[in-house]
C-alpha cells in the first residue's frame, strides 16, 4: 500500500542535527496519520507521500518548516521568588508571551539558568533554529479507521488512546505532534 491520505504510517527514525550529531533515535517506532493533519512535520508527510514499506531516506529540515527560528524575545529572566521551590534546570512552566496579542497561545518556558536571585526562562522549542536531518525507514502502511479520520489522528499501538492516562507518548516523543506553522 501506497502511503497517501488517511492511511496511517510507521517509521522508525533518528533525528540529528545539520552536523549529524545524533539527537534522539526512536525508541518506539512514530506512527502517524497521514494526511495534514498535523500529526508529523509537513515537510516529512511530503517526503512520505506515495512511498511504501522499505522507503528510507534522510530528509534535512530547515528551522522555518520545523520549530521555527530562535526568538530571543521568547526568553525571560524572572525573580527566583516568583517561581515554586524546588526549582531545577530543565524544568518546565506555562506561561504567556509579552505581546500584545490576547489571542497568543500560552508557551512552554524552560528554566535554563539559575543564577543567584534570577532564573532564565526559554519559551523557545528546544529544537528552535535548528536545522534537523531525519533518518527515516517506513516499515507499515495501513488504511486508517474511521474513527481515526474523525479525530484527526491515530488510535492503539503507538498512537492515541483514548480514556488511559497511562498511554501518553513516551518522553521525547513529543516533537513530532506539535509542528510550528
Amino acid at each position: 500500500m501506497k502511503i497517501a491520505k488517511d492511511t496511517v504510517v510507521t517509521v522508525d527514525y533518528k533525528l540529528s542535527d545539520a552536523q549529524g550529531d545524533l539527537i534522539e533515535e526512536s525508541r518506539d517506532p512514530m506512527v502517524y496519520l497521514h494526511g495534514g493533519y498535523e500529526n508529523t512535520l509537513p515537510k516529512i508527510e511530503e517526503a512520505l507521500d506515495g512511498k511504501e514499506v522499505g522507503f528510507e531516506d534522510t530528509i534535512q529540515v530547515e528551522p522555518h518548516d520545523a520549530f521555527g527560528d530562535y526568538d530571543p524575545d521568547l526568553v525571560k529572566i524572572e525573580p527566583r521568588g516568583r517561581l515554586p521551590t524546588p526549582l531545577e534546570v530543565g524544568m518546565q512552566f506555562e506561561g504567556s508571551p509579552e505581546t500584545e496579542d490576547e489571542d497568543e497561545q500560552p508557551l512552554i518556558f524552560t528554566v535554563t539558568d539559575i543564577a543567584d536571585d534570577k532564573v532564565v526562562l526559554d519559551g523557545n522549542h528546544p529544537l528552535a533554529g535548528m536545522a534537523l536531518r531525519f533518518a527515516l525507514k517506513v516499515t507499515d502502511v495501513r488504511a486508517a479507521t474511521e474513527e481515526e479520520i474523525a479525530h484527526g489522528h491515530v488510535h492503539g499501538a503507538h498512537g492515541h488512546h483514548h480514556g488511559s492516562d497511562d498511554d501518553e507518548g513516551e518522553e521525547g516523543d513529543h516533537f513530532r505532534t506539535h509542528p510550528v506553522h
